[in-house]
């Protein structure tokens, strides 16, 4: 399969992936620098010997039997979303202690870091075109019934400098679902969080959906919606539903893009539009002329400001946080390092196109969870490493 961009053909690579226990990574690859670090492991750059292609890895520690699982886990999933617009894993290898996933290597970086470049154009009509890129990744993961959890501007690459065509990234939350068998998750990010998640109900496909909402809202004013002067304020906003178009930001703005955004965050799951029904809205399909005029970066700049000093404060906190429990008495400094944080810079992060940025993350602890989170060591540890929770029914 292939893209046509410009005059150029882009090459879209994806195979089915069988684990390789046979050989090491180090047979295949040459490990370069490395990209960045979290909880699961480490990203390296990697270049393929035969071809010279270059590559991500991600790096899992798999010395548990659990730890092996999830990783695992990780693979078959992604054998599942052999599409364009989804970042792909193309090798995995398991040694003793750990798996490593092969990825593409995207190198573009986010979308919404190119927007405010000076060559970059942005409208509402380009807008419109990559909310229809996104779409068509997400129409895809939901016909397999897998929702990704954790839709944000920094999942949202460009495949290479230069590029309009976009991959959604970082599937570290995304949950295949089955029918009957309700999924609650503990971990996100506050300002994209659905209200379903924040309550600690089941989520569905639906969830992606809002967070999309979000996404296009931002892109074509610059504000957040639900962004409030803290977590806790942002996630009682997100509760509540209460938003509008502001005046000043939303003048210019079409009508069909806020029929668009207002049938995207609907509090009520059921009332939101599908992916595929998205795709057929009408800003999607007739992007009126008048609408082509430059929209402002000023706010997407100081949205993407503002991201990176709440990422940078999160970190610090977390560090804080680390000082204390290892003086702490009857806490050992390993424990310690368990709680923490780590992820690469930005421009790393979008080229291994599959680390997540856990430090910005929220856990939502909720009053009446405390006791279903302590009764499953199991569920907490999964909760702690990003992965959702399984509540049967």
């Amino acid at each position: 399969m292939s893209q046509a961009e410009g005059g150029k053909e882009e090459t879209f690579e994806c195979c089915h992936v069988v684990i390789n226990s046979q050989e090491k990574v180090s047979d295949v690859y040459t490990q370069l620098e490395k990209l960045g670090e979290g909880k699961f492991g480490k990203v390296y750059r990697l270049q393929e010997k035969g071809s010279g292609k270059v590559r991500a890895g991600k790096y899992f520690r798999t010395r548990t039997a659990k730890e092996k699982q999830a990783a695992r886990a990780e693979v078959e999933l992604m054998n599942l979303l052999h599409h364009p617009r989804l970042v792909q894993c193309l090798a995995a290898f398991q040694g003793p202690a750990e798996l490593v996933m092969v990825m593409e290597y995207v190198a573009g970086g986010e979308l919404f870091e190119r927007i405010v470049d000076d060559d970059f154009e942005h409208t509402e009509p380009s807008s419109a075109q990559y909310l229809g890129q996104i779409l068509e990744g997400l129409q895809f993961m939901h016909g397999q019934a897998i929702v990704h959890l954790d839709l944000k501007p920094e999942n949202i690459v460009c495949v290479s400098p230069g590029s309009h065509w976009l991959k959604i990234i970082d599937f570290g939350l995304a949950r295949k679902l089955a029918p009957d068998i309700p999924v609650k998750v503990l971990q996100g990010t506050p300002e994209f969080m659905a209200p379903e998640v924040v309550a600690f109900e089941p989520v569905d496909l639906s969830t992606d959906m809002w967070s999309v909402g979000v996404i296009c809202y931002i892109l074509l004013s610059g504000e957040s919606p639900f962004q409030g002067d803290n977590d806790m304020e942002t996630l009682s906003n997100i509760t509540a539903a209460r938003w509008d178009f502001e005046e000043e930001t939303f003048s210019e703005i079409s009508q069909q893009a806020k029929d668009f955004i207002s049938q995207l965050l609907q509090k009520d799951p059921r009332r939101r539009l599908s992916s595929a029904g998205a795709l057929l809205h009408p800003w999607l399909q007739r992007p009126q002329a008048s609408s082509a005029k430059m929209l402002s970066k000023e706010r997407i700049k100081q949205f993407l400001t503002r991201r990176k000093w709440q990422k940078t404060g999160k970190a610090l906190l977390a560090l804080n946080r680390l000082t204390l429990l290892s003086q702490s008495p009857g806490r050992k400094a390993p424990e310690a390092q368990e709680e923490e944080d780590l992820s690469c810079n930005p421009e790393e992060e979008q080229a291994s196109g599959c680390l997540p940025r856990r430090g910005s993350s929220f856990s939502a602890l909720l009053p009446g969870q405390e006791e279903e989170e302590g009764g499953s060591s199991a569920a907490a540890g999964e909760a702690e490493r990003g992965v959702s929770v399984v509540v049967p029914p």
